[in-house]
C-alpha cells in the first residue's frame, strides 16, 4: 500500500513525477484499451514533454492550460482548462477536462481536483464554467455535481453541467479542504481503489 507523502495539489507538470506520471498514464491507456504509443516518445524525452505542456498550448482550437494533480513524487491526474469556447467545445467537452489515473480512483481526487481547477479558471477570466460528461459516466456526473455543478440538458449527447463565479469560490470549500488533508494522510492505493 502506498499512503501519499503529502495532500495532493494541482500545480503545472513537473519533471519531479516522471515515473509515476508513465506508469499511471499507461495503466490508464490499458485499462480503456486505448493506444499508449505517444508514452515512448515522453519517455525518452521527459523534460521537453514536461516544457510544452507547461506553455500555455492551442488545442482544440483554443488556448489551453494543463495542471496535473500530485502529490510528492506521485501523479494522480490532469486537468485542462480550454481559456474560450469554440462552437464544437459549446457542445461537447467545455472549458474543463480531467481524468485521475486508474490507481488512484476513488478516494475523493477527482472532486479536488476539480475543486482547485475551478479556482483557476479565474486566471483566464472565466466567470461562468461549462463542462460536459457522458451521460452514462456517473463518477463523474457526481464530481461536478459536488463542486456546484448545475445541469443544463444534453442538447448532443453529453450531459452539460454550469458553474458560476459564486459557485466556483464556494466550490474549493465544498470540496472540503479539511477534508483533502485528511483523505491524503489515509489515501492508500491497491487492487481495491482501481
Amino acid at each position: 500500500m502506498i499512503r501519499l507523502p503529502e495532500p495532493p495539489r494541482l500545480t503545472r507538470p513537473a519533471v519531479a513525477v516522471r515515473t509515476s506520471y508513465l506508469v499511471g498514464e499507461q495503466a490508464d491507456c490499458v485499462v480503456g484499451g486505448a493506444p499508449a504509443d505517444w508514452l515512448g516518445p515522453a519517455s525518452e524525452d521527459f523534460a521537453s514533454y514536461v516544457a510544452e505542456r507547461r506553455a500555455v498550448r492551442t488545442r482544440w482550437g483554443v488556448p489551453s492550460s494543463v495542471f496535473w494533480y500530485i502529490s510528492g513524487e506521485y501523479y494522480l491526474g490532469t486537468l485542462i482548462i480550454r481559456h474560450r469556447l469554440t462552437p464544437e467545445l459549446a457542445e461537447v467537452g467545455g472549458h474543463v477536462g480531467y481524468h485521475v489515473v486508474a490507481p488512484w480512483r476513488r478516494p475523493g481526487h477527482a472532486t479536488r481536483m476539480l475543486a482547485a481547477g475551478l479556482v483557476e479558471c479565474r486566471r483566464p477570466g472565466l466567470s461562468e464554467v461549462l463542462l460536459t460528461c457522458d451521460p452514462g459516466n456517473e463518477p463523474s456526473r457526481r464530481v461536478i455535481l459536488a463542486n456546484g455543478g448545475v445541469p443544463g440538458g444534453r442538447p448532443r449527447g453529453e450531459d452539460r453541467f454550469r458553474i458560476r463565479r459564486g459557485e466556483i469560490s464556494r466550490s474549493l470549500g465544498r470540496a472540503g479542504m479539511g477534508m483533502m488533508a485528511r483523505r491524503a494522510s489515509k489515501t492508500r492505493v491497491g487492487p481495491h481503489n482501481r
